[in-house]
């Protein structure tokens, strides 16, 4: 007996009912699923955090897809189409880059810590001994130190170095033309720029170079991993601030997760993992030392103002610098 168009009907609205269930709106296209879209560095941090997550009542059960690569290469691809629940980026500019493509709300850092998830300092990794005696950044552009730095049109870390270096001739008394000048002699002591800071550090690990400019939690990581390497943390260095968002389509889990990150337990393995916690009571200054002059971002009029005066590739300061060397500047 052929079914009445009221049993139809009933069919139909259970199936979108059934449908509706399996999706939260998320880039996964179901809703205990998350996508993770981060930049390359903080792969082992989230190797230990998801699974932590997965123990807490918000997490059970969620399942994770997750991608890394250089940070403006990340943010470019998700900008192209790439599906991301969240995003987890060196620094600001690249998820306002999403923002000002309608992908991430506009609020994205409003709470306590202003989106930002981790900090951590721009040091110099050395070979172990340190036998080239690096102890600042006048140690970098010293006859025979070859450098090796990541590409700033594609690397967020590579960004930070460079606001390092500019900002330690700055915070000695040198003026923004002579601070433009060092760098310009520091990048013509720059043998290899990889287009990702963990690139950057397999190249270095690989024994290319005397000195790697890096993120203190990389070389870090590096040394939990029994790389043989120190680290030397400048007394004029930058705070990197790491930003993380969810997108407007990502559903309850994927903002549960990043909620969860914030949490003191969540901070304490960033910590594990090298990072400098956003809480400050959970920074141990023994691991973590404060630099003698450790300087912003808004020093120099925050990355609105850096990322046109510096990055554009066309007319910025550093665009200048590469092509003068013949590297390229397109991201």
């Amino acid at each position: 007996m052929p079914p009445t168009k009221h049993v139809i009907a009933l069919l139909a609205l259970l199936a979108v009912a059934v449908a509706g269930a399996g999706c939260g709106g998320s880039a996964s296209g179901a809703s205990n699923k998350v996508s993770l879209v981060a930049y390359s560095t903080p792969k082992e941090a989230y190797g230990a955090l998801i699974p932590a997550f997965g123990r807490t009542p918000a997490g059970r059960g969620v399942e994770f897809t997750q991608s890394y690569g250089a940070s403006g290469d990340q943010s470019r691809a998700v900008e192209s189409g790439l599906g991301a629940d969240v995003v987890a980026f060196s620094l600001e500019p690249d998820v306002t880059r999403l923002v000002d493509d309608g992908l991430i709300d506009k609020s994205w850092n409003q709470n306590a810590h202003r989106g930002m998830v981790t900090d951590s300092v721009v040091v110099l990794a050395v070979r172990k001994g340190n036998p080239k005696h690096i102890h600042g950044w006048a140690d970098l552009v010293k006859p025979g130190v070859e450098v090796i730095t990541p590409n700033p049109f594609t690397s967020g870390g590579a960004r930070w170095n460079v606001m390092a270096a500019y900002g330690s001739q700055i915070a000695q008394g040198r003026t923004p033309e002579q601070a433009t000048a060092y760098l310009k002699q520091l990048f013509q002591h720059v043998s290899v720029q990889d287009k990702a800071a963990r690139d950057a550090l397999q190249t270095f690990s690989g024994g290319k170079g005397d000195v790697l400019i890096s993120y203190e939690n990389e070389a870090i990581t590096a040394q939990q991993k029994g790389e043989q390497l120190d680290y030397v943390i400048p007394d004029q260095t930058i705070l990197i601030e790491n930003p993380i968002a969810v997108t407007k389509d990502a559903g309850s889990r994927a903002k549960s997760f990043v909620n969860y990150l914030w949490t003191k337990p969540a901070q304490r393995i960033f910590a594990e993992k090298g990072y400098r916690p956003v809480d400050p009571s959970l920074v141990d200054p023994k691991r973590f030392p404060e630099p003698k002059d450790l300087f912003t971002i808004q020093k120099f009029g925050g990355w609105g103002v850096v990322s046109d005066r510096f990055f554009d590739k066309d007319n910025g300061v550093v665009a200048g610098i590469e092509k003068s060397l013949g590297v390229s500047t397109s991201g």
